[in-house]
C-alpha cells in the first residue's frame, strides 16, 4: 500500500454520507479511495460500482477498463469477505467477454481457465468448442451438467451431446439426448412440458440416430414425432408455453452444423447446441457471412446448380433464425418465405428424396413454433413417407 491521502480518504468519506445521490462515477472514485485503506468493507463495493459502470457503457475500451480494474479490486478482497468467489467470479466473467469483444482471444481463453480452475466451467467449454475442441469441451459439459441445476437441464444437456457428437462420439451423444428426451417424455404426459418441444426432441433425436448409422432407430423416433404432431394437429396444446423459441433456434441451428466450415484456434465457429454465453466476435463473424453466402446462391441458381443451392439456402436460414429467430413479433410472417423457398427449391429435385425430406422437416419444425399445427403434420408426414421410401 503506497502513502495513504488522508484528505482524498476524509473528502470519500463525506461525499458517501451525504444525503445526495450519487452517481457511478461518483461511486466509484469514493470506494477507490476507500478500497485502499479498508479493502474488506470497500473492495466488494467498488467491484459492484465498475461491473455496473461496465454494464451501462457502449465504449468496448472503456468496458475493458473497467473489468480489469474489478478483476484487480476482486482479488484484493480478504479471505472470508462475504460472497468473495461469487464476486471474482461475476468481475472475471465480464471482463473475458470484454477481452474476446476486442478480439484478445488468448488472453480471454485465459481468463476462462482461471474461472474453470474456480469451479465455473461453462464459459470455457464454449471456448473449447468454438475452437472445435469437442471432446474437452464435452468433458466440462458433463461436469457441469452434472452439477447443474434443473432449470439448465434443456441447455446443459444438450450442449453436451452436441460437443460429444462433434468429437465423433455418437453413441455416448445419443445417450446423453436420450436423457433429456425421456424426462421431456414423462413431463409432456403430465402437461408440464409443451408437446411442440417434444416434438422438436424427438425430431432431433431421429437426426442424432441417422447421423450414427442405426436407420432402424432414427425410424422408430421419426413415427413417435409423427404420432406427437398428429395429436398436436387434432387437439393443440393442452394450455400456454412461453418462451419456447430459444429450444426451436438452437435444435434448428444444431442440425446445420455439419455443413459448416469445420473450427479451429484459427478459425472459430459459434458454438451449436447452446443459445447463450456466445463469444461476441466469432457470433458476429459467422452472421456477417450472409452477404457472401447470398452471393453464392445467386451464382449457384445463375448455373443452374440445384443441389447447391438447397444447402446454402439452407445456410441462409440457419443464420436468420439464429439472428433474432427467439422475437416473437411477426415470427411467422418473418420467417415463412425462408421455409417455403427451401421446400420449392428441393422439390426440383426429383431423384433427391432427402434433401426434400429435410426441407420438408425444417419447414414442419418452423411452423410447429408458428403454431401451425395442421401445416407442420402434413409436411412431416410427406417427410416420413419419403425417408421410410428410400
Amino acid at each position: 500500500m503506497g502513502k495513504i491521502d488522508h484528505d482524498a480518504v476524509l473528502r470519500a468519506r463525506v461525499l458517501l454520507l451525504g444525503s445526495g445521490r450519487l452517481s457511478l462515477p461518483e461511486q466509484v472514485g469514493a470506494y477507490r479511495v476507500l478500497a485502499e485503506v479498508n479493502a474488506k468493507a470497500y473492495a466488494p463495493k467498488l467491484v459492484d460500482a465498475l461491473l455496473w459502470m461496465s454494464y451501462e457503457s457502449r465504449d468496448p475500451a472503456a468496458i475493458l477498463a473497467l473489468t480489469a480494474e474489478a478483476v484487480e479490486a476482486g482479488r484484493r478482497m480478504e479471505a472470508g469477505t462475504p460472497n468473495r468467489a461469487e464476486r471474482l467470479c461475476r468481475a472475471l466473467d465480464a471482463y473475458q467477454s470484454a477481452l474476446f469483444a476486442v478480439g484478445r482471444r488468448a488472453e480471454g481463453r485465459a481468463v476462462c481457465e482461471e474461472m474453470a480452475e474456480a469451479g465455473r466451467t461453462g464459459e470455457l467449454a464454449i471456448i473449447l468448442a468454438e475452437e472445435g475442441r469437442f471432446a474437452e469441451a464435452a468433458e466440462l459439459n458433463e461436469r457441469a451438467a452434472r452439477n447443474g441445476e434443473p432449470h439448465h437441464r434443456f441447455r446443459n444437456l444438450v450442449e453436451w451431446a452436441a460437443n460429444l457428437e462433434g468429437a465423433g462420439r455418437h453413441d455416448a451423444a445419443s445417450a446423453v439426448f436420450r436423457e433429456l428426451l425421456d424426462e421431456s417424455r414423462r413431463e409432456a404426459a403430465d402437461q408440464r412440458e409443451a408437446l411442440t418441444v417434444l416434438t422438436w426432441e424427438l425430431v432431433h433425436f431421429s437426426r442424432m440416430r441417422e447421423a450414427a448409422g442405426h436407420e432402424a432407430d432414427a425410424a422408430d423416433v421419426r413415427r413417435e414425432a409423427l404420432a406427437v404432431l398428429e395429436e398436436l394437429a387434432t387437439t393443440g396444446e393442452s394450455r400456454s408455453w412461453s418462451c419456447v423459441l430459444s429450444w426451436w433456434v438452437t435444435l434448428f441451428a444444431l442440425s446445420g452444423r455439419a455443413d459448416e466450415p469445420l473450427a479451429s484456434a484459427e478459425s472459430p465457429m459459434p458454438v451449436f447446441g447452446t443459445g447463450l454465453h456466445r463469444s461476441r466476435s466469432t457470433w458476429n463473424a459467422f452472421l456477417g457471412t450472409l452477404p457472401e453466402l447470398e452471393a453464392e446462391a445467386a451464382d449457384f441458381r445463375e448455373a443452374g446448380r440445384l443441389p447447391e443451392l438447397v444447402d446454402v439456402q439452407r445456410r441462409i436460414t440457419l443464420r436468420a433464425a439464429l439472428r433474432d429467430g427467439d422475437r416473437h413479433c411477426r415470427f411467422e410472417e418473418r420467417f415463412k418465405p425462408y421455409f417455403a423457398k427451401g421446400v420449392a427449391l428441393a422439390r426440383r429435385l426429383p431423384d433427391d428424396p432427402a434433401r426434400l425430406a429435410r426441407a420438408l422437416t425444417d419447414r414442419s419444425m418452423f411452423l410447429v413454433a408458428a403454431r401451425s399445427f395442421e401445416n407442420a403434420y402434413a409436411d412431416f408426414a410427406e417427410a416420413v413417407t419419403l425417408l421410410d421410401l428410400r
